[in-house]
């Protein structure tokens, strides 16, 4: 008996033990659970939930819209910015990442619970009517499935329901390009039913119904945004009314890039073409190469503006600068063939007796103690002797003005260039404005610096201030 009475007395004390510890585990489980009871339902919701749903699709037909026959759906709207960009000037539209909101109201989703909202998962979307809305502006559009459908619906006890998902735009956006690269543009982002007339439903803004995220993850990079507004109205088709809302995106192209790799460019080719102005009027293969190479990276500068830009029928600002650009290079250039023309020999007779006497002297030897004189009997207004002296003989020098002045008989300045200087005064100058062509560089360097500085001041101050 003392045995089994020991026996019995140890089990009795291991199952308390044991009772004890399973009640502290019990008490700690709880403890260690209480700040997580929000994570899973009761079963009782659970259950509850569940029974809602499928009352209220029981006879629920998602073909019809809510009070359909009664008055017209009202769909509110919000719209949340996640990003913009990049526009492409080319095809003419942008891209914008945003997260599309409606809220509605459906009588037939009413219920009565201790729960006031359903927060459900997109695979309840197919189950009940939604708003068939479209971007009229859209090329293309993506909805976001990764990881899960981005969608949310949540359905209040009254019957008011919330829509959301997320989309990634390429809307078309009509750019005005006359003032490229200087241009502002409002880019829209358009939407309607598709189906649905006024009389049946209705687009309305809550209020700040449209916000924008942080600019810095933006791909904006040739614009700044500027701002955004929102405005509604009704169009008019063969359908009928619809209520048609459009959110506005402004936006100002930045001219950084383009001032970099056109204006600069440009300027300094223009600038370069000035160089051939000090250069003398005889170097002939200078001048003119300096001339064509200018000419040709003008019509490269200008090829190369053109690819930022759609193939436009009007004049934008960058073609005008670019145009002038080529045009005075182009005058540089056009202003040495003047002047090369205008100092040779024009006289038929003058230019042979050029040749002759070249041909007679170019190779003749003439000993250092013997001295020929050239006898300008006609006008005797040079000196005697024009003589050079190499290796113990003497070449006859090759003078452009010695052809200028036997020239001077037929008097050839009925033109409104004078070449000569006896064309200054006379009767048949009177009325005339007298250029001496020689000196056509010493102008040059003052008319063509002067009148593209002045070009310079009207382009900027009007396309940037008026």
């Amino acid at each position: 008996k003392a045995a089994q009475m020991k026996l019995t007395l140890l089990t009795s004390t291991c199952l308390i033990c044991y009772s004890s510890s399973r009640k502290v585990e019990e008490d700690e489980y709880e403890d260690g659970t209480t700040n997580q009871k929000w994570v899973l339902a009761p079963k009782t919701q659970d259950t509850d939930v569940t029974l809602i749903l499928n009352k209220l699709l029981r006879e629920y037909d998602k073909k019809l819209r809510p009070d359909i026959g009664i008055k017209p759906t009202v769909i509110d709207v919000d719209i949340y910015v996640n990003s913009i960009g990049p526009v492409s000037s080319i095809n003419m539209e942008y891209q914008i990442d945003i997260f599309f909101a409606q809220t509605w109201t459906d009588s037939r989703l009413r219920f009565n619970s201790t729960m006031k909202i359903l927060t459900l998962n997109s695979n309840m979307v197919g189950l009940i009517w939604i708003p068939d809305t479209i971007f009229r502006n859209s090329k293309t559009a993506e909805a976001h499935w990764i990881t899960t459908p981005n969608q949310l619906l949540r359905i209040w006890n009254d019957g008011k329901i919330l829509y959301t998902l997320r989309l990634t735009i390429n809307a078309e956006c009509q750019l005005q390009l006359h003032n490229f690269p200087m241009d502002e543009h409002s880019c829209p982002l358009i939407f309607s039913s598709y189906g649905y007339p006024k009389e049946e439903m209705i687009y309305r803004w809550r209020k700040n119904s449209v916000e924008a995220a942080d600019q810095k993850s933006w791909r904006l990079y040739q614009f700044d945004f500027m701002g955004l507004r929102n405005t509604s109205e009704i169009v008019k088709t063969s359908a009928g009314d619809y209520v048609v809302m459009t959110i506005y995106f402004d936006l100002s192209r930045r001219m950084g890039y383009f001032t970099i790799q056109t204006y600069i460019p440009c300027i300094l080719t223009v600038v370069l073409s000035w160089v051939s102005f000090w250069i003398k009027k005889d170097a002939t293969p200078a001048r003119t190469a300096l001339g064509i190479t200018t000419v040709l990276t003008m019509t490269t500068l200008s090829t190369i503006a053109r690819k930022s830009l759609p193939r436009v029928s009007y004049v934008t600002a960058m073609d005008l600068f670019v145009t002038v650009c080529f045009l005075f290079v182009f005058a540089a250039l056009m202003e040495y063939a003047a002047l090369n023309y205008y100092s040779s020999c024009r006289k038929p007779n003058c230019t042979k007796k050029k040749k002759s006497l070249s041909r007679s002297h170019r190779t003749q030897w003439v000993p250092s103690t013997f001295t020929l004189y050239l006898n300008y009997s006609v006008l005797d207004m040079r000196p005697p002797t024009t003589v050079i002296t190499l290796n113990n003989a003497m070449y006859w020098q090759e003078f452009e003005d010695a052809c200028v002045y036997e020239c001077l008989d037929g008097k050839d300045c009925q033109s409104f260039f004078c070449c000569y200087e006896e064309c200054k005064s006379g009767s048949w100058r009177r009325g005339r404005i007298h250029i001496d062509i020689l000196e056509l560089d010493s102008y040059s360097r003052v008319f063509f610096p002067t009148s593209f500085l002045l070009f310079n001041l009207v382009y900027w101050v009007g396309y940037l201030y008026l």
